[in-house]
C-alpha cells in the first residue's frame, strides 16, 4: 500500500543561506517532515496560500492535514486587543491555514494540529486564546527562552483518543507562550501539572486532535504513526467509494 500523503503547512519569512542573505523563503523545521516519515507518511509542504489558490483543491489531493508551529495568531482574529507580549504574527499564514482548517473539514480529513496548530484550530472553532501564558502560571515553565524547550509532563484525559495514544502520562518538549482558553467543537484531551490545557480533540470519529508540545521534537512517534493510520483509513473509504471520517471509532 502506498504510504499516505500528509500536508504540513509552512511558513514565509526572510532567510539566509549560502550567499543568498535576508531572501523570502517557505519555511519549516525539517524536524516535521521527518516526524512525518518516520510516522508512516510521506510529507508534502504547503507555502502559505496565495489570493488565487484554492485550500479546497489543496486538501483533495491528501490524505491528512499537519498545522504546524510559528508565530502568535493576530487577536483580532479572535476578537481581542494585541497583549504586549503579542507579537509578529503573519496575517497571511493566519488566512491560508484558517481556510485549510475549513476545507479539511468539509471532507473529514484527518488533521493534526501542533502549539500554535492547536491555537488557530481552536481559533478557527470560534474559540479564543490567553495571550500570555506565564499571566496565568506565572511561570515561563512552557516557554523557558527564545531557543529553548521547556520539560513538562502532560496527563491525558481517559477515554479521550490522546490517552489510547500516549497513555495516562506522558514527558513533553513544550514552547509556547499563549495557550487556548476556549475550544468549541473541541473536547480537552491534556492538561500540564499546572492545570493548563494541552491538547483537545473533536468529539465522534474523526481524527481531530491538537497538542500544545511539540512532538517532532522528540523520538516518541506515535502520534505522527496515529495520524498516519487515519489517513491510511480514510483513502481506504474514498478508494471505495465510502463516507470518509477518519478511522471508524466510537464517540468520546
Amino acid at each position: 500500500m502506498n504510504r499516505p500523503l500528509i500536508g504540513i503547512t509552512t511558513d514565509r519569512q526572510p532567510a539566509t543561506w549560502g550567499r543568498w542573505h535576508e531572501v523570502d523563503a517557505t519555511l519549516l523545521p525539517s524536524a516535521y517532515a521527518d516526524a512525518v516519515r518516520a510516522g508512516g507518511a510521506t510529507p508534502i509542504l504547503i507555502p502559505p496560500l496565495g489570493p488565487a489558490d484554492s485550500a479546497a483543491t489543496v486538501v483533495s489531493r491528501l490524505d491528512g492535514l499537519l498545522i504546524s508551529g510559528g508565530s502568535d495568531v493576530n487577536p483580532s482574529r479572535y476578537g481581542a486587543e494585541p497583549h504586549a507580549a503579542t507579537t509578529g504574527w503573519r496575517d497571511d499564514r493566519d488566512v491560508s491555514e484558517m481556510a485549510l482548517i475549513h476545507s479539511a473539514d468539509d471532507i473529514g480529513l484527518p488533521v493534526l494540529g501542533i502549539c500554535r496548530g492547536m491555537q488557530i484550530m481552536a481559533v478557527a472553532a470560534g474559540g479564543r486564546l490567553i495571550q500570555h501564558v506565564p499571566d496565568v502560571t506565572g511561570t515561563d515553565d512552557h516557554s523557558p527562552g527564545p531557543d529553548v524547550y521547556g520539560a513538562i509532563e502532560v496527563r491525558t484525559i481517559p477515554g479521550t483518543r490522546l490517552a489510547e495514544i500516549l497513555g495516562e502520562r506522558v514527558g513533553v518538549a513544550c514552547h509556547h507562550h499563549q495557550a487556548v482558553a476556549e475550544h468549541p467543537e473541541f473536547v480537552a484531551a491534556a492538561s500540564a501539572q499546572d492545570g493548563l490545557l494541552e491538547a483537545i480533540q473533536a468529539p465522534g470519529g474523526r481524527f481531530r486532535l491538537a497538542v500544545q508540545w511539540h512532538p517532532e521534537t522528540q523520538t516518541d512517534h506515535r502520534l505522527f504513526q496515529a495520524l498516519a493510520q487515519a489517513a491510511t483509513a480514510r483513502a481506504a473509504d474514498r478508494d471505495a467509494g465510502q463516507p470518509s471520517i477518519g478511522a471508524a471509532r466510537s464517540p468520546h
